[in-house]
């Protein structure tokens, strides 16, 4: 027998109990229908009473039990209905619900009476049961069941197979469809979220192009103004026009690829807390200890700075007497991570959640809180699916841990 189907996945029982009562009400056969092992799916139509007094008696219910299984077996063999004698003597009929070739269950009908001649040349399903005919009110029951002709039950069980197999045969097409239609929502939705981070990468390189209009000129002016603060013997002056230097040689580049080694990006995020410390003093403080296995891994073009970014200003600045930013990198199982931490002001639960959420899209206003987070957030998800998101772990007035988790083997080209 081949492979089986849950029927009740495919079609609405409430649906395929209307066709059932239907059909009993025309053709005056009780019907259930079953599942492809044999439990019933759905209600009795039309039982009769003689079958409803004999599955009072659990013996003869569980031969009833076991006729149902045999006739729906016998009939997903043959893949057509099968019209058999039932243990207590009265005619059935299993009708095969089979989808591609594939067995998903069976109406079961009948309970009925043929004439004897075609009676006698029917299969029996398993021996008779004979014991009922001593009870009266049962034998009685027996006699009140109506003598159809066999060609009546034959074509009841062509109608109701060739009906019911359309059926189910029309709801998989229409739940293939339906799950066709959602996978394209999920394709147009990714192909639109594909479509709107590479709009913004674009509109931001533009800007980036934009700012560059005779770069050299810009780092030479930067480099007078940095000798020159040596020669006045100016070395904070000194320290923050180089180190503003190499944050703009490192974001306006050209030929910048998608991705970089941590070695740069550390180097870069150093650069911008070598000028916050100069602004806050001894305020700000920060730790770097980054593992050397771990620093020419690759990893998305500035995603430590804008975090590092928002602690200063979202964090430490809030804090009178300052506060400590550690920035660590080492290896976990396949994955590089990063870990930017700080002892500021930390982050309420809602604004976490939406810093974490895809409401607000990540180039709206920059000055918004958490923008930086936002961004490295989509961006991680964009590259390696959403088990590489943030984990960002706060307590307001304890602090934040940011951790960035980079699959060593999936780093975009």
């Amino acid at each position: 027998m081949n492979k089986t189907f849950p029927l009740d996945s495919f079609i609405k029982i409430d649906f395929l109990q209307e066709i059932q009562d239907k059909f009993s009400r025309a053709t005056g056969l009780a019907a259930v229908t079953v599942d492809c092992v044999g439990k019933p799916i759905t209600k009795y139509s039309n039982f009769t009473k003689f079958c409803r007094l004999i599955r009072k008696n659990p013996k003869w219910r569980e031969r009833c039990y076991r006729c149902d299984s045999y006739g729906g077996i016998e009939a997903a063999r043959l893949h057509k209905p099968y019209v058999y004698k039932c243990h207590a003597g009265l005619v059935d009929i299993s009708m095969p619900i089979i989808l591609n070739g594939n067995y998903m269950g069976a109406i079961l009908a009948g309970q009925a009476k043929i004439e004897k001649k075609k009676y006698d040349e029917l299969n029996l399903i398993m021996g008779f049961m004979t014991d009922w005919k001593e009870d009266p009110k049962i034998k009685d029951a027996y006699e009140e069941i109506e003598v159809l002709t066999y060609d009546k039950v034959k074509a009841a069980a062509h109608m109701i197979f060739v009906i019911s197999n359309y059926i189910v045969e029309k709801e998989l097409i229409n739940l293939i469809q339906e799950e066709l239609n959602r996978k394209n929502i999920e394709l147009m939705n990714e192909v639109r979220l594909r479509s709107n981070l590479e709009k913004s990468l674009k509109e931001s390189e533009i800007k980036a192009l934009q700012s560059q209009i005779n770069p050299h000129f810009l780092f030479n002016v930067l480099n007078t103004i940095s000798r020159l603060a040596i020669f006045e013997n100016a070395t904070k002056t000194q320290e923050i026009a180089y180190c503003f230097s190499e944050l703009l040689r490192y974001t306006l580049s050209k030929n910048r690829k998608l991705n970089v080694s941590v070695k740069d990006e550390i180097s870069y995020a150093e650069n911008y807390l070598k000028i916050q410390k100069i602004r806050f003093g001894d305020r700000l403080r920060y730790r770097i200890n980054i593992e050397e296995d771990t620093k020419n891994v690759s990893v998305p073009f500035i995603i430590i700075q804008p975090i590092v970014e928002n602690a200063v200003n979202h964090g430490i600045s809030k804090l009178k007497n300052g506060g400590c930013i550690d920035i660590r990198g080492y290896r976990e199982d396949n994955d590089v991570v990063l870990e930017i931490s700080d002892n500021g002001v930390g982050i309420d639960e809602d604004k976490l959640l939406d810093i974490l959420s895809d409401e607000k899209d990540i180039f709206e206003d920059s000055l918004s809180t958490g923008l930086g987070l936002k961004n490295v957030n989509k961006r991680l998800v964009h590259y390696y699916g959403q088990g590489y998101s943030l984990d960002i772990k706060s307590k307001p007035h304890v602090g934040t841990k940011v951790k960035i988790r980079i699959p060593i083997e999936k780093i975009p080209k």
